[in-house]
């Protein structure tokens, strides 16, 4: 669309600057600055986050400071048993 603004000559001088700088066209660049300033002005409205239910797993049984090496332990007794399985 069309329309006539009466830019300040010294903001004027700057877009034109900034535009040949970026090889773009006066034009395209006023657009985008002014897309810009506008999203930092009023943001686009974000969704209102979705609630989630939760639920309790009970208290753990093992130490929950130890799960590394819980896990570890897991893993070799899932190895030992899949060697006891070649025999």
């Amino acid at each position: 669309m069309r329309t006539t603004l009466n830019i300040d000559d010294k903001l004027l001088r700057s877009l034109k600057a900034e535009a040949e700088r970026t090889g773009t066209s006066l034009t395209q660049f006023v657009n985008r600055v002014l897309e810009i300033g506008l999203t930092k002005i009023a943001p686009p409205p974000q969704a209102a986050p979705l609630p989630l239910p939760t639920f309790s797993m009970g208290e753990a049984s093992f130490p929950l400071d130890k799960a590394l090496r819980f896990a570890s332990d897991l893993e070799d007794e899932e190895t030992v048993r899949k060697l006891d399985l070649r025999k």
